[in-house]
C-alpha cells in the first residue's frame, strides 16, 4: 500500500511539472490531485525535493532493470537515455531548479555501475591495480555524466543510439588500451 501511495504522488508530481515549475508546484497541489491529506504526504516524504529524489531514485532503477535482458552496457545507456526522453519535463525542470543535485547523483550512481562492468569486463585477466581501475572508472564515468548533462541541457536533441555509438568507440578502443599499456 505504501509503494502505491508513493507513486500516485510522485504521478500527480510529474504531471504538474508539465505545466508548472518545480518552484511553483506546492505540496497543497500535490494532495488535492491526489484526493489525500497533507499528513499522509509528509508520512512518504519530507518535502517535495524529497519526492523528486524519491522519483530518481526509483525510476531510473527500475527502468535500468526493465532494459536489463541482454545485459550490455550499451542497453544500459539506452535505458537511461530513454528514461529521460520519456520524462523530458520531469528531468528539465529539475535540470533547472535546485533538485538538479538529485538528478546528477543518480545518473553518477548509475552510469558509475556501468562503467564498473564495462571496465571488469575489458581487464578481464589483466592484471590492475585497484588504483589504477579506480581512476579510469572515474574518468569515464566523468566524462560520460558530462555528454548527458550536456545532452539535457541542449534539450535532447541528439538520438541516444547515436550517442551510444560514440560511446562504443570510446569505450572499446579506449578503455582496453588503457588497460594494456600502463
Amino acid at each position: 500500500m505504501s509503494n502505491f501511495t508513493e507513486k500516485l504522488l510522485a504521478s500527480s508530481l510529474k504531471k504538474q511539472m508539465q505545466t508548472k515549475k518545480l518552484e511553483k508546484i506546492t505540496i497543497n497541489d500535490i494532495v488535492l490531485d491526489c484526493q489525500m491529506n497533507r499528513r499522509t504526504f509528509y508520512y512518504h516524504f519530507h518535502d517535495i525535493y524529497d519526492l523528486v529524489e524519491w522519483i530518481f531514485r526509483t525510476e531510473i532503477t527500475e527502468a535500468l532493470n526493465i532494459e536489463k535482458e541482454p545485459q550490455t552496457w550499451q542497453n544500459g545507456f539506452l535505458a537511461i537515455f530513454k528514461y529521460l526522453r520519456e520524462n523530458r519535463r520531469l528531468v528539465v525542470n529539475a535540470y533547472n531548479s535546485e533538485v538538479r543535485d538529485y538528478l546528477e547523483n543518480h545518473l553518477y550512481n548509475e552510469i558509475c555501475v556501468l562503467i564498473i562492468e564495462v571496465v571488469n569486463e575489458f581487464s578481464g585477466n589483466l592484471q590492475v591495480t585497484e588504483e589504477e581501475r579506480m581512476f579510469i572508472i572515474k574518468f569515464f564515468k566523468l566524462a560520460f555524466i558530462s555528454i548527458v548533462i550536456d545532452w539535457i541541457k541542449n534539450n535532447m536533441k541528439e538520438e541516444p543510439e547515436k550517442i551510444i555509438a560514440h560511446f562504443d568507440k570510446i569505450i572499446s578502443s579506449d578503455i582496453y588500451r588503457t588497460l594494456v599499456e600502463r
